[in-house]
């Protein structure tokens, strides 16, 4: 297995300290907050650790503050119902005795039902790209030095993006992205931890699309961006070790916020997954948390 996506696993893999009680960690490599997609998935795993029988079908996060990635977080879950097909969870994160982030999640018995769905949109294959690290190291040279290992760090999941966005140099264009994107390797056939790892997959490059037509990302000094909150639905069976593609678009930027949007589609066509977010895109000369 991949070595990063061995650590990933191991950082899904949360301590439970009473019954509803869990402890998650962060990487040491982490200089500055806790990324929000690892929150997500730490506590979708908390959720998943009282729920027997059912799958996930969808989750609702808020991000209320930064997390400290140099201390433990803490998940408490609430089992808010245990109905005849459905049951909800609540999950509650905490770092030095603040809630941090709070998010609820609904699980479901197997049914059958009424189908249908969006058609795949037609896009190069994953084959005929370069993966994002690759882009990466072509420019890193043009970087600050302290900024240049976290700037090119290898993630647990790569990514390669259909017609990219010129870091160093971003032109207006269209609030919309694809991406194909995969763990590095392959994962136990277990199906929560494959939603575990799309849902820490889903909130990367997301936030990204609402700066597309405004010619700006994250490499500008004076941008202060942060995940406000996060919803995903689960459709239909997926595995996260084979590629994937994101579609992601946004509909609307206002009073210092983006909305984003993203559907999830496996190699077959079938539509697995769909993501929203809402995150902060504040742009000042003098960039402040939120």
């Amino acid at each position: 297995m991949n070595e990063k996506l061995e650590d990933l696993i191991n950082l899904l893999d949360i301590e439970r300290i009473e019954v509803n009680l869990f402890r998650g960690e962060s990487p040491s490599d982490r200089w500055q907050r806790v990324f929000g997609g690892q929150v997500i998935g730490q506590a979708l795993v908390a959720a998943n650790r009282t729920v027997e029988n059912r799958i996930c079908h969808s989750l609702h996060a808020y991000f209320l503050r930064a997390g400290d990635p140099k201390v433990p977080i803490l998940y408490e879950v609430d089992r808010a119902r245990d109905g005849r097909s459905f049951t909800s969870r609540r999950v509650v994160a905490v770092q030095h005795g603040k809630k941090i982030f709070n998010m609820s999640a609904s699980f479901q018995i197997e049914e059958s039902g009424l189908s249908h769905q969006e058609p795949m949109p037609k896009v190069k294959s994953f084959k005929d790209l370069p993966s994002e690290h690759e882009l990466r190291n072509k420019i890193i040279d043009k970087l600050p030095e302290e900024y240049k290992d976290s700037f090119n760090k290898e993630w647990p999941v790569e990514v390669r993006p259909i017609d990219p966005v010129d870091l160093m140099n971003p032109e207006p264009k269209e609030p919309q992205n694809y991406i194909w994107f995969k763990a590095r390797s392959s994962l136990p056939d277990v199906v929560s931890l494959h939603q575990c790892v799309l849902a820490y997959m889903s909130d990367m490059t997301l936030l990204d699309v609402c700066t597309n037509p405004h010619g700006v990302n994250f490499m500008n000094p004076n941008i202060h961006s942060a995940s406000l909150d996060h919803a995903m639905w689960f459709h239909r069976p997926f595995k996260a070790d084979d590629w994937l593609l994101y579609h992601q678009d946004s509909p609307s930027a206002s009073g210092a916020r983006g909305f984003n949007r993203g559907s999830i589609f496996d190699l077959n066509g079938n539509l697995i997954a769909s993501v929203a977010q809402e995150g902060l895109i504040r742009f000042t000369e003098n960039s402040k948390s939120q």
